[in-house]
């Protein structure tokens, strides 16, 4: 549904894009992420057509967006940060000019606007004035402007930014029921978002990818928890002693037993290796108290891999 390959956007000496390829197919969520400045909006300019690459190439549902922009911006829907709202008009008459503007046929007009309206749960506030909503409202006029030509790909930019938690709620819920039939790329700054919803990550850092993972391998991580009855020196000797095991770190003494942190080589299979320790541990006669992945949050993710950059 979106391939970008080789990706890049300078200004004058400062390379704000550098090099960033991906694909993503139809039902993906992908969380865009990266610090200020790190080049995500310049990326979603790109992607929807509204900034020229310097390099590289964009395809939208097999259009290329360079060559076919017109036809390719038709098959995407695009909420910026600052939503693009006329305060002094109605929910309704500024549905029907976005839709004029998204070239919805007039004989379909009426239909999706009732749609998109139902979707975002607006037909309360269809006439009113969107200056008088509030910012959870503005919001949702905005995924509707977004949504009301069927797109194929939905780019959002702080979708939930300013929504109380009920709002949030509801937006996360429309996310995926868009999903079902579109590709959607979702930048936000608020990481516990992306974990909520997004099923891949992609992480830009000074213009280039450093990371692009599926949600739940990267939340998985390579790294094993387990807890024994052993001596610590003699569980420490016998759990590095395993192939594939890059490092043991002990961890704080929970009762029962002792507890340790195993990290694994990129190339192995946590789940095998689990196995692997589980024999050892039970042939050498020790108690197994607890062996599973070590699953952490995005917000620690983020913080190690902007660690690593930063080195």
């Amino acid at each position: 549904m979106i391939r970008v390959e080789a990706l890049t956007r300078t200004y004058g000496g400062l390379t704000a894009v550098d090099q960033v390829s991906f694909e993503i197919g139809t039902g993906e969520i992908v969380g865009l992420l990266g610090h200020n400045g790190a080049g995500k909006t310049t990326i979603m300019k790109m992607l929807t057509g509204y900034l020229e690459p310097t390099g590289g190439t964009i395809e939208i549902d097999g259009l290329d967006i360079s060559t076919e922009r017109e036809a390719a911006q038709q098959r995407i829907g695009y909420l910026p940060e600052n939503d693009p709202l006329y305060y002094e008009m109605t929910v309704i008459d500024y549905l029907d000019y976005a839709a004029t503007l998204h070239g919805v046929p007039d004989a379909e007009r009426t239909d999706r606007i009732r749609e998109a309206i139902i979707q975002t749960e607006l037909s309360t506030k269809a006439t009113d004035t969107i200056g008088t909503l509030s910012r959870g409202f503005c919001q949702r006029v905005g995924v509707a402007q977004a949504i009301l030509h069927n797109p194929r790909v939905l780019i959002l930019d702080e979708p939930t930014n300013g929504l109380d938690p009920t709002q949030v709620q509801h937006m996360r819920d429309l996310i995926r029921i868009v999903a079902e039939h579109a590709t959607i790329i979702l930048s936000t700054h608020i990481l516990q978002e992306v974990q909520a919803v997004c099923n891949r990550v992609i992480i830009i850092h000074d213009g280039q990818k450093v990371l692009d993972s599926d949600m739940d391998e990267l939340l998985t991580g390579k790294r094993l928890q387990v807890v024994v009855d052993a001596e610590s020196e003699r569980a420490l000797e016998l759990l590095k002693s395993v192939e594939g095991i890059l490092s043991v770190e002990p961890m704080a003494q929970r009762e029962p037993g002792h507890r340790y942190v195993l990290d694994l080589a990129d190339e192995d299979d946590p789940a095998e290796a689990a196995h692997i320790v589980a024999s050892r541990i039970a042939t050498a006669g020790w108690k197994l108290y607890a062996l599973q992945p070590e699953r952490r949050n995005l917000e620690q993710i983020f913080s190690e891999i902007s660690a690593q950059e930063r080195t």
